[in-house]
């Protein structure tokens, strides 16, 4: 039955029922490609056997028991070895010695694998060992990395060098390294279980810049041709160190913008787009991307693009400003005022880039041009000749837009130039046209007559119209007087114009003028009457022309 018993570090001793079958080998060792390597052995059998004819031994590759039919390495009887061992392997050691170190030169990377011994003392006593000696066949040095690297932490990076032949001895050198910080340089030997390793420590601190940087270890055997590199790349980790937006920008509304964020870190930070409080778009990357279509005047505003990778953050922040045409004007509504009345006409809009607004009345310039989005037309002590649309009118680059009140101004009656009394061959014509509004009701006064007329009768003929806020009425007297000094008809005619805010009574001029003319002027009159009524009219004046004409 077996035993198993640790002695030593990297010697595993295994023995029979009595303890006696050992061997001392180191577990793991190691060389470069083309190099050789020594592998130290030391080995015991149980005291009661005597050797016969000396002690013999064999190595084995990859199996310790020769029923499997494993290469043979190294054989102290004969010299038939496998193909691949071939004038390759020597024993250092003196099997009567219990010393069975072997020596492999030139190997390959092929020759990497476990390495067995079998003693052979004589007779039935031949035993092989289970216990084995792990090979590593290296075609590069070994480089100690540290599972992470971060900026501004000092780093140390050791490069291996197995030293197992005695024939040669390593060399280590750094490469690429004129580019760090005030690199630091420290060597060592280390020797255990009979195999030895040289090392050389490489310190620096670290940058960002120095992230994805080529740095290399060399070893070289001196008054050799074998030299051994190994090349790493430095993965550097770092906080956000710049986050890149687009500078901030005008876009028309209803397009559609993209707003771009970059950031330099390493680890590929979380990438967050804000607007506000508000979280737009996040990844995990480098670069990202915030589309925005259709874009309204909401969409306006600070937008911060934040990089953090867990090392740190860091963000950037643009302006996005949202052009737009004016917006239909807020005016006031409608009105209808009194005469004098003070008032204030207000016009509100927005517009980016802010607007001009202009106020005008029925189509001309009723203010001053201001820069805004509000204007204030004063009016004081309105007049019936401010009555009328006014418009405000908003402009910028991107286009246009008004709104419009219209404004009523109510006031007393004002009689008209065109009033006047015509002495005509059948009597006195007189015609009465005010203005007002409400529009006045119009009655003639004959004062000689104390008599109010206001509608047709026997003794006249009566005719009114109202066109708008203006007023006219027509009174033909059928009889004529003669006044005390011979010089015409006698003729008192007053118009009396009222509406709800006045009443005025005003004597009418009389004028002599021929019939044509009188018939221009009342025709010119009637044209604002009704078709029936002014046709009625046109008949009378016509006979009466023609009669005057018979008479003459």
């Amino acid at each position: 039955m077996w035993c198993l018993e640790l002695l030593i570090p990297l010697l595993l001793i295994i023995s029979d029922a009595n303890c006696q079958w050992n061997i001392w080998l180191p577990r793991d060792i190691s060389t470069m490609t083309n190099s050789c390597v020594v592998i130290p052995c030391s080995f015991m059998y149980p005291s009661g056997i005597r050797p016969i004819r000396g002690i013999h031994g064999i190595w084995y590759f990859g199996q310790p028991y020769p029923q499997l039919f494993p290469p043979v390495v190294f054989k102290s009887l004969t010299d038939v070895v496998h193909e691949s061992y071939k004038g390759r392997t020597k024993l250092l050691g003196d099997l009567n010695q219990r010393n069975c170190t072997l020596l492999i030169g030139n190997v390959g990377t092929e020759h990497s694998g476990r390495y067995y011994f079998r003693a052979d003392i004589g007779g039935a006593n031949k035993y092989s060992y289970p216990d084995f000696a792990e090979l590593k066949v290296l075609d590069q040095p070994n480089i100690d990395l540290p599972e992470e690297i971060v900026s501004d932490e000092s780093l140390e990076l050791t490069c291996y060098a197995p030293d197992n032949c005695p024939d040669t001895t390593p060399e280590i050198q750094w490469m690429y390294t004129d580019y760090l910080p005030d690199p630091e340089f420290s060597s060592e030997y280390m020797e255990e279980s009979n195999t030895a390793v040289i090392s050389n420590t490489l310190t620096f601190t670290p940058r960002p810049m120095h992230n994805g940087q080529l740095l290399g270890c060399r070893v070289y055997y001196p008054n050799t041709t074998l030299v051994y590199e190994r090349l790493i790349s430095l993965d550097v980790k770092y906080s956000p160190r710049s986050v890149w937006v687009n500078v901030s920008s005008e876009v028309m509304e209803g397009s559609s913008v993209m707003l771009h964020c970059e950031v330099d870190s390493n680890p590929s930070p979380r990438i967050s787009w804000m607007f506000g409080d508000k979280e737009l778009l996040w990844d995990t990357a480098s670069y990202i991307s915030l589309p925005l279509d259709d874009v309204t005047v909401e969409n306006e505003g600070i937008y911060t693009c934040i990089g953090d990778n867990g090392y740190g953050f860091m963000n950037t922040s643009l302006y996005l400003a949202v052009k737009y045409p004016p917006r239909e004007p807020i005016v006031n509504d409608s009105m209808t005022v009194v005469e004098g009345t003070s008032l204030a006409l207000h016009c509100n809009t927005m517009g980016s880039p802010a607007p001009t607004l202009t106020w005008l009345k029925d189509g001309e310039l009723a203010g001053s041009i201001t820069a805004g989005e509000l204007s204030v037309l004063e009016i004081l002590e309105i007049t019936p000749q401010q009555t009328g649309q006014y418009r405000c009118l908003a402009e910028n680059e991107h286009g246009r837009a008004s709104a419009s009140l219209n404004i009523t101004v109510e006031y007393g009656p004002v009689l008209l130039e065109e009033s006047k009394c015509t002495v005509v061959r059948e009597g006195v014509q007189c015609v009465c046209v005010a203005a007002g509004n409400p529009e006045p009701t119009i009655e003639f006064y004959l004062p000689d007559l104390n008599i109010t007329i206001n509608e047709t009768n026997s003794r006249f003929n009566f005719y009114a119209h109202t066109d708008g806020h203006t007023s006219t009425a027509m009174i033909k007297l059928r009889e004529k007087g003669e006044r005390a000094d011979n010089s015409g008809p006698a003729v008192n005619v007053h118009c009396s114009m009222y509406n709800i805010y006045g009443r005025e009574s005003v004597l009418l001029e009389l004028q002599q003028e021929s019939e044509f003319k009188i018939f221009i002027f009342a025709l010119t009159v009637l044209l604002a009457f009704p078709f029936s009524i002014t046709l009625s009219f046109l008949f009378y004046f016509l006979g009466s022309i023609l009669l005057y004409t018979n008479i003459k």
